[in-house]
């Protein structure tokens, strides 16, 4: 039973148990932002970069985004099947692969992009500045 305190037991002393709560709160929210555009985090990851990086290589995509090979390859299957990117050859190695927007990928992402600035505000909206700046450093000391 959950005391009226909010403390639920020996599990509340667990961080990471919070983080998975956290994360779950935050990628259910995501997931509502996003289910009208239908597209993933992954997704409008690999959009993103792909838009500000033209011409990245899919294996310097799957390095960014700390990913396998075969998982990034999957999603751009699935983008460039809906038209929002396109393949080609590097110009100095032509075992990679590039990467580029097509215009229904550029217009994706900017729908994408408003939804996550959304997405963003609510998030953000829970911490004041300072604990924003504490927030971003902790977060990156795990994951860096």
């Amino acid at each position: 039973m959950i005391e009226e305190s909010g403390y639920i037991g020996e599990i509340d002393d667990i961080l990471g148990f919070h983080i998975r709560l956290a994360h779950g709160t935050v990628y259910r929210h995501f997931m509502r932002t996003f289910k009208k555009l239908d597209l993933t985090q992954k997704q409008v990851s690999v959009l993103w970069l792909v838009g500000d990086h033209p011409g990245i290589a899919q294996t310097e995509l799957a390095k960014r985004l700390q990913l396998d090979r075969a998982t990034v390859m999957a999603i751009v299957n699935r983008l460039a099947v809906r038209k929002f990117l396109v393949r080609g050859k590097s110009p100095t190695d032509r075992r990679k692969q590039t990467l580029k927007l097509q215009p229904a990928g550029a217009a994706m992402l900017s729908q994408a992009k408003a939804a996550i600035r959304s997405n963003e505000r609510w998030l953000k909206g829970r911490f004041n500045a300072k604990e924003l700046k504490t927030l971003f450093a902790l977060l990156r000391r795990i994951h860096g």
